[in-house]
């Protein structure tokens, strides 16, 4: 069974940054696509930031060139690297794996962004 587990929420003050990290365990968490996902008050769950297990990446429109993903293959971990936060961040992040076919999400970490 896979297992994913986030650290490093938080708050933090417009402009400031953080940093998210997603442990995965299980026999396909070597496999596949980690992702973070956010959804924040009223809104649907959206992708934040995608990598393949080869290291490509894929990014919203609203983080491209504020937030970086980034993955250990060795660790299989994933970090998500969030820089210049507004108070429109604020949401709980969902750690994901794509793998096979099948969807696996992490318990979430709470990210608010005070103004």
């Amino acid at each position: 069974q896979v297992q994913l587990v986030e650290s490093g929420g938080g708050l933090v003050q417009a402009g400031g940054s953080l940093r998210l990290s997603c442990a995965a365990s299980g026999s396909l968490s070597r496999f596949g696509v980690l992702g973070w996902y956010r959804q924040g008050p009223g809104n649907q769950r959206e992708l934040v930031a995608a990598i393949s297990s080869g290291g490509s990446t894929d990014y919203s429109d609203s983080t491209k060139g504020r937030f970086t993903i980034s993955r250990d293959n060795a660790k299989n971990t994933v970090y998500l690297q969030m820089n210049n936060l507004k108070p429109e961040d604020t949401a709980v992040y969902y750690c994901n794996l794509n793998s096979v076919g099948r969807q696996f999400w992490g318990q979430g970490a709470q990210v608010t962004v005070s103004s």
